[in-house]
This record gives C-alpha cells, sequence and structure tokens, in this order.
C-alpha cells in the first residue's frame, strides 16, 4: 500500500513546518487528481496511521478532487476531461495527451494553531 508511505511523507512535511513556526497543525488540506496513482480512501486511512504517535495525530486530512484538465492542440483550449481512460478533447474529441493538471499531489495549506 503505497498511500502509507505517501501519507508518511504528509506527515513529516507538516511536522517540519509546524515545528519551524512553533505551532500545531490541525487539520492539512491536500489536491488530488485522478492521474495521480492514489485511492482517496486508502489515503485517509493511512495519514490516521502515519499521524498515531507524531505531533500531528488527532489532525485531519482534507482532501479537495481536482479534475483533469488537458490542453487540446485542435481547440487551442484548455478543456477538462470526462475519462482518465479515454483523454480525448470534448469538443472536437482529438486525442490530448497535453494534461495539465490531474496527476496532482499537492499540500495546499495547512491549518494550525498556536
Amino acid at each position: 500500500m503505497h498511500e502509507l508511505s505517501i501519507a508518511s511523507s504528509i506527515v513529516d512535511m507538516a511536522w517540519e513546518e509546524a515545528d519551524r513556526r512553533g505551532v500545531r497543525v490541525n487539520t492539512v488540506y491536500l489536491e488530488l487528481g485522478p492521474l495521480a496513482g492514489v485511492v482517496r480512501e486508502a489515503l485517509l486511512s493511512a495519514y490516521e496511521l502515519a499521524a498515531a504517535g507524531t505531533a500531528l495525530e488527532g489532525s485531519r486530512l482534507v482532501v479537495t478532487d481536482v479534475p483533469i484538465v488537458a490542453f487540446c492542440p485542435v481547440c487551442r483550449e484548455k478543456r477538462s476531461i470526462r475519462s482518465a481512460q479515454r483523454l480525448c478533447c470534448p469538443e472536437c474529441h482529438t486525442p490530448t495527451p497535453e494534461v495539465v493538471q490531474g496527476a496532482d499531489l499537492r499540500v495546499t495549506a495547512l491549518e494550525v494553531e498556536q
């Protein structure tokens, strides 16, 4: 389960930032795209395990789903893609290999207290 190693990395990063600022982390906010190769539910469970016994024990991981967006070379526009299995422009149906969003796995914010 690689979600546990990802969760451990998130906990480590959040703890380092909290330690540097002298604060306690209550919530970690994360953006997750369908092309990141991470199962959301597994990551949430793994986060609880990774945080147990650390300064982040009791904190929450809030995951925001990020849609797949690709650049269509024919329309010359960024388009939201409906399916990760079929990376085609929803307007002209041209294959859209240039994914600009959707492989995200990014911590966007920490909710902290002094």
